[in-house]
């Protein structure tokens, strides 16, 4: 029996059982456990940069700064997990065969844009051997 969790109640699972329903089950009670997560930001701000998730677009102050489809693909990524190291293959896109090579040149043309010094960069930093992770400003 598991004992109610979230829900006040008592989930009863009888005898015998898939074990599929019971990681379903077990799932769900720990879903409704969770506290509601806040409202997914609006936008993400590093250095004077804002990036509007919603439009997708970057700018600095009242400037639209222009970005690739890649570019502004990788870094909907990056701000998806803010601080977070992201793996290459997830720079990647969609299961495309891109080598971790074209990922390291797409990303040293998005410094170029964003970053004071893209020679030593604080915003995309590298993650040796991992992948990136984007430093936000608080």
């Amino acid at each position: 029996m598991l004992k109610g969790f979230a829900s006040g109640a008592d989930d009863y699972l009888a005898k015998p059982f898939e074990p599929r329903e019971l990681s379903l089950r077990i799932a769900s009670i720990l879903r409704r456990a969770r506290p509601p997560s806040a409202p997914p930001a609006e936008s993400v701000r590093f250095g004077p940069f804002v990036f509007h998730l919603t439009r997708r677009e970057l700018s600095r102050g009242e400037e639209t700064i222009r970005l690739t489809d890649r570019e502004r693909e990788m870094l909907r990524v990056l701000t998806a997990s803010v601080g977070e190291t992201v793996p290459r293959q997830a720079l990647a896109g969609n299961g495309e065969s891109v080598s971790e090579r074209t990922v390291d040149v797409q990303i040293n043309r998005l410094r170029r844009k964003i970053e004071q010094d893209p020679a030593n960069p604080l915003v995309v930093q590298t993650v040796r051997g991992v992948g990136y992770r984007l430093v936000a400003s608080p």
